[in-house]
């Protein structure tokens, strides 16, 4: 709505009508490709991205693309100090760890109760920390929806100084996020959109990186096998002829070197 339009978002509106303002899709797909270009980037250095998309019509489609891609995410609430104070995070992280291997280990004596009691408090942890299990050191980077809703997630991330890239509507404000893409928050097919070019972008940023590994491993892989052929094939050669060829060499004569040797005293 007009009347809920934040001044700093000014330049990436096109049109007011009805009361509502029209972003405009231009400079939108301009700041995507600079976004995504980035995100490449830092796919490509084998750097983990945070999706964090809290709003009921992002949740599902947002945790779906991060699993795909292997990525952390956060869908369910944000705890304050998730990156601050990632250590306490990491902690929590053990703990749930913890509770799931005495589920699994039947050497543990507890009875009916207290696995019920544990089964509960894993399944709490796992619907706030599930998404983040496997996440060893900060992200590199932050892909948020709704800057405005998720605002804690960005102080944290620019206490850090943790890229934001970040979908901004026209109430929000473009400048807390580093990489702002200028789009409806709200609208289901706005979203999808968006994260599945975010998403693209970063498989792409894998791939490169995986063939690059690739290359280098095939490189080490010819020069290992270029080495071993020298050392199994030529090298015995090269060593039997050095030895033919001292063995061929005339030996001087006694006399001549009695001569040389009394002449030098």
């Amino acid at each position: 709505l007009t009347r809920n339009r934040n001044p700093k978002i000014a330049p990436y509106i096109f049109i007011e009508r009805n009361g509502i303002h029209i972003i405009d899709l231009n400079k939108t797909v301009a700041s995507l490709e600079n976004a995504a270009s980035a995100m490449r980037n830092i796919a490509k250095a084998g750097k983990k991205i945070m999706f964090v998309a809290t709003k009921k019509q992002a949740k599902e489609m947002v945790a779906d693309e991060a699993r795909r891609l292997k990525m952390p995410y956060v869908t369910e609430r944000w705890l304050g100090g998730m990156l601050t104070n990632f250590t306490t995070v990491r902690k929590s992280l053990k703990k749930m760890q913890g509770l799931e291997k005495q589920l699994k280990d039947e050497g543990h004596n507890i009875n009916k109760k207290e696995r019920l009691m544990i089964g509960r408090n894993k399944e709490k942890m796992e619907k706030v920390l599930g998404g983040i299990a496997d996440l060893t050191r900060l992200p590199s980077a932050l892909f948020i929806v709704d800057v405005g809703k998720e605002h804690i997630a960005v102080k944290e991330a620019k206490r850090l100084c943790i890229p934001v890239f970040a979908m901004v509507d026209t109430n929000s404000d473009p400048d807390v996020a580093d990489f702002p893409i200028p789009a409806n928050d709200d609208a289901f097919k706005s979203i999808a959109v968006v994260t599945q070019i975010i998403g693209q972008a970063i498989e792409e940023g894998l791939m490169e990186r995986k063939r690059e590994r690739d290359e280098e491993k095939s490189a080490e892989d010819m020069e290992y096998n270029a080495a071993e052929q020298y050392l199994t094939e030529e090298a015995p050669v090269a060593v039997a002829a050095a030895a033919a060829e001292e063995v061929a060499a005339p030996a001087e004569p006694a006399a001549e070197a009695e001569e040389s040797s009394e002449e030098e005293a």
